[in-house]
């Protein structure tokens, strides 16, 4: 079985390092190839499965309509750009309703390592901001429909499994639920 799931959002929130350190196992400060799918086997029960990850720019997510075999998107922001966020709603979201009408997707919070930290809160409060909370998070999850909001830091590891076993549960979870109704007819 194979699951494929696109990762997209701004530019710089941390898409490439999610996906890298989750596939390698280490975080490393800049990530190789930021672009493209790569896949890792996980085990469901008894039955090996491949998670393949595809993360998509701006510019390719206007040919995402050619990639269809989505099976699950991740909307990423980063929890110290609240730009990045108000992006979901304004950009991010309409794009996989375009793209992939009806498709399950998880927002996912990324560098939360960030959100304490002083150099961080500083800069964003001489602009007049804070960083996201994560109830911000799941009331925008909430609202979108998604089926999750989950965060994580890609550099320190927090919640970083858990970003793919939700990911991973809910897809296999659809798929299986969909074979017990062919096997019903």
């Amino acid at each position: 079985m194979y699951i494929n799931c696109v990762v997209i959002g701004d530019g710089a929130v941390g898409k490439s390092s999610l996906k890298y350190t989750y596939l390698r196992g280490y975080y490393a400060p800049m990530p190789f190839c930021t672009l493209g799918n790569d896949s890792k086997d996980v085990t469901i029960g008894d039955e090996l499965c491949s998670l393949v990850l595809w993360e998509m720019s701006e510019l390719e997510i206007l040919r995402a309509h050619t990639y269809n075999k989505a099976d699950v998107v991740l909307i990423c922001f980063s929890v110290v750009n609240p730009d990045s966020f108000d992006n979901i709603k304004e950009k991010w979201f309409p794009d996989i309703q375009c793209y992939w009408p009806g498709i399950p997707f998880l927002i996912v919070g990324t560098q939360i390592d960030l959100r304490d930290d002083p150099r961080e809160i500083r800069e964003l409060s001489q602009i007049g901001m804070k960083p996201i909370i994560s109830m911000q998070g799941r009331k925008l999850a909430q609202e979108l429909g998604a089926i999750k909001y989950v965060e994580c830091s890609a550099c320190t590891q927090e919640g970083l499994e858990n970003v793919f076993d939700e990911t991973i549960f809910f897809t296999a979870l659809k798929s299986l639920k969909s074979l017990n109704k062919k096997r019903l007819y």
